[in-house]
């Protein structure tokens, strides 16, 4: 499904700088001492151009302003390189915030503004910004050409996906067609049970990179449901644990149902004291497996500390 994608002369019209010119929004900048260190997860530096906000940390032949695009397909694919033999590395859901900063040979390139996460999109997965109003509550909700629950539509919306509409009744009405209002919570709403969202995708496959009942992966599950109950979290294990920090002096007696634990390159949430529910590649899906056969997997590839750490749901 493919929503209007807006004036693609003006998504061309990303505004350029040099270091030492003005920006959107900001006075003059200059760089003094070495460049440093960055991740290209999240911040978006390419060889030939940067993103506006790194300029005066970070050294870049040019820096552009982004434009705020909005995501256009049920879920596109952001991918490591212009190219769809490129690894996919996350997804934009339908509606969700995207900063471009260069739109050449059909790629645009910018960073997903939920969660900073940098990569490139096929061109016409954006649209014009939107202003959403609900939010995609369950799995996937059908989008319907009328406000008919017989009704053919344009296709499906994952969880998480964003929409903007006025209520109809039962129905909330877009510009894109007609979603049950009993599939959505409006945003900012939270839910109150990760753990249930995380139920309800087992068995989903895993797929590198994935946010969708069609294919997540154990990152992807746990800041799908963990957005769902008001925490956004980064895009990677990682990035998550950094972000959130551990909780210190945890035993995993100690854990209760949807805490996180994290692994070296993995990461699950907690079903209850004792069972894990993650996105697991060893399964090639969301299971559900006691903590303690995924702490001993983890210590037999040899890692120094099996678990990186402990997080507790407030």
């Amino acid at each position: 499904m493919t929503a209007d994608s807006g004036d693609n002369s003006a998504a061309n019209r990303v505004r350029m700088g040099r270091p030492g010119t003005a920006g959107a929004g900001r006075g003059r900048f200059g760089l003094t001492g070495t460049s440093q260190a960055f991740d290209p997860r999240v911040v978006a530096i390419r060889p030939d151009l940067a993103d506006i906000a790194a300029a005066g940390q970070y050294f870049a032949p040019h820096y552009a302003a982004p434009m705020m695009r909005s995501g256009a397909l049920t879920a596109a694919s952001l991918r490591a390189a212009p190219s769809v033999d490129a690894d996919q590395t996350s997804e934009l859901l339908f509606g969700e915030g995207f900063a471009l900063l260069d739109l050449t040979g059909g790629w645009a390139w910018g960073y997903c503004l939920a969660d900073h996460y940098v990569g490139y999109l096929a061109a016409d997965a954006l649209a014009a910004p939107i202003a959403p109003t609900h939010r995609v509550a369950m799995i996937e909700a059908m989008l319907h050409g009328a406000p008919d629950a017989t009704s053919g539509g344009p296709g499906v919306l994952p969880r998480g996906a964003l929409v903007m509409g006025e209520a109809e009744g039962e129905w909330l009405a877009t510009s894109h067609g007609y979603l049950p209002l009993a599939a959505l919570v409006e945003v900012g709403a939270h839910d109150n049970d990760p753990a249930e969202l995380a139920e309800q995708m087992m068995g989903t496959p895993y797929v590198w990179g994935g946010r969708t009942a069609k294919g997540i992966d154990c990152s992807g599950l746990v800041q799908l449901v963990w957005g769902a109950a008001g925490v956004q979290l980064p895009r990677d294990s990682d990035l998550q644990l950094a972000s959130l920090g551990a909780d210190k002096d945890v035993e995993p007696a100690q854990l209760a149902r949807g805490d996180l634990v994290f692994f070296p390159g993995h990461v699950g949430i907690m079903a209850d004291s004792r069972t894990i529910l993650h996105a697991s590649r060893r399964w090639n899906a969301v299971n559900c497996e006691p903590l303690a056969d995924v702490i001993a997997r983890s210590a037999a590839k040899g890692h120094d500390e099996p678990v990186s750490g402990y997080k507790r749901l407030k």
